[in-house]
């Protein structure tokens, strides 16, 4: 019945049989009952609206702010982006000019060029050089210092590989000049249920996007924008209907009440329990001589530096489809693991035998002459706005250098642009265009 089609191409990736330690978090395991997708309905008289709600989505939402220990959690169907967007709106109503880490996803950086934000942007620092880094307190206060105006503190945490942000002391300081503390909690929803709360809404944020799919048993798109302050509900609804469909999916907002569910009736003890079996693994990395994130990590997620055992580029997802291994992210150095709940122990005995195939040299391997140059910092030309709005033309990469970035080029995973919108393109830029596979740049015209 099928024939060429996304359809039946995801049928087929899902017979090669792999162990998914990639998003969703529930690891397409059946969690779900069984004709979720015939109650794929629109806005009736019974149903509730998403950004009017007074019925049952309003309920829903009561019900996961006293999950989330959260002032109001309030439901997306446009995954974390559309909560992103919101929490940016907020924040410009009040000033226009947010600290942003470097390290802020595609998302943020769109939404900051639309609303007309003006980006005060602070490198990570990361003492394993192979990895992104963190956004450290004592920058945010110097940013503090620095500009006069800031309304709003913008921290993705955690990152990609796990790396977890010190976001009690970045919230005094922004409390202390009486700005908010936004967080990108992206891949953190989870946070809030292990034997520690790591979760930003435990830890003084006034604000978090959560994409509650990618480490919980969401379908896909299913996210929450958690609130403080419950004053500030309305507002945020408002600015999620700014950006967001008005034909959002009832089964994808059914699945983040139906987590809410599980989790209050014993889903938690499954992510509590878990930590130790991730423990086993991450410990087992070490013994092998592997580099891992330092500091404060996710519990739940693996991230392994597989270039000193002398695996990188292409072969890397290679060699862990070899142990029938599916990671949520290679980006030729690294290698990235979601562990769930929703994780066999047939999946975890693969990812083991994996790791343990891997092992570093006693000399470093390759590591001491391959370390990442990290983020980078180019000069600014405009603003986001000012480029994304301007004319533009397609440019090779090769041809780019001293043109003005009109976009916000980006690998994704994980998401983070190489150069912003409005920033001046020069050699490093296109150096690391060119090695992340991109052959054309859309620039701003000149003349």
């Amino acid at each position: 019945m099928y024939d060429n089609t996304i359809y039946q191409h995801l049928k087929e990736h899902r017979r090669l049989g792999y162990s998914s330690f990639h998003t969703p978090g529930h690891k397409c395991c059946g969690f779900f009952p069984e004709g979720l997708l015939d109650l794929d309905l629109t806005e009736l008289p019974d149903t509730d609206s998403l950004f009017e709600s007074s019925g049952i989505i309003l309920e829903a939402e009561r019900r996961l702010a006293q999950l989330f220990g959260a002032g109001a959690s309030l439901i997306s169907a446009g995954g974390c982006t559309l909560a992103i967007q919101a929490m940016l709106k907020i924040a410009s109503a009040r000033g226009k000019r947010v600290i942003l880490g470097r390290n802020a996803h595609r998302s943020a950086v769109n939404a900051c060029a639309l609303l007309g934000i003006d980006p005060v942007w602070i490198m990570p620092h990361s003492s394993v050089p192979w990895f992104t880094g963190r956004v450290e307190p004592d920058d945010v206060e110097e940013a503090f210092e620095k500009h006069s105006g800031i309304s709003a503190c913008y921290i993705t945490s955690p990152d990609y590989y796990g790396e977890l942000t010190d976001i009690r002391a970045i919230a005094k300081i922004c409390h202390r000049h009486n700005a908010l503390l936004l967080v990108d909690n992206a891949h953190g929803s989870h946070l809030a249920f292990l034997e520690r709360n790591l979760h930003p809404m435990a830890l003084g944020a006034d604000m978090s996007a959560c994409s509650m799919h990618k480490t919980l048993p969401v379908l896909t798109g299913g996210a929450v924008l958690n609130v403080a302050d419950h004053r500030l509900a309305a507002e945020c609804k408002q600015a999620m209907a700014l950006f967001g469909s008005t034909s959002p999916s009832y089964p994808i907002m059914a699945s983040v009440d139906l987590c809410r569910s599980y989790l209050q009736k014993g889903g938690i003890d499954d992510y509590r329990a878990l930590e130790a079996r991730v423990d086993e693994i991450k410990s087992l990395a070490r013994r092998q001589g592997l580099v891992v994130p330092g500091g404060e990590c996710d519990p739940l997620r693996v991230c392994i530096n597989t270039s000193a055992a002398g695996l990188q580029g292409d072969r890397q997802t290679e060699y862990f489809h070899g142990f029938l291994v599916e990671p949520e992210f290679c980006d030729g150095n690294n290698a990235v693991f979601i562990c769930t709940p929703f994780n066999t122990e047939r999946d975890m005995e693969r990812l083991e035998a994996a790791i343990s195939g891997l092992s570093v040299p006693c000399d470093g391997g390759d590591l001491k002459n391959g370390l990442s140059k990290g983020l980078i910092l180019p000069e600014r030309a405009m603003s986001p706005r000012e480029a994304v709005l301007s004319d533009s033309e397609m440019i090779s990469v090769e041809c780019a250098s001293g043109r003005v970035s009109a976009e916000a080029p980006c690998v994704c995973p994980p998401g983070i642009p190489i150069v912003m919108p409005g920033e001046l393109i020069d050699g490093n830029v296109c150096h690391m265009l060119e090695k992340s596979g991109f052959a054309e740049i859309s620039c701003v015209c000149t003349g």
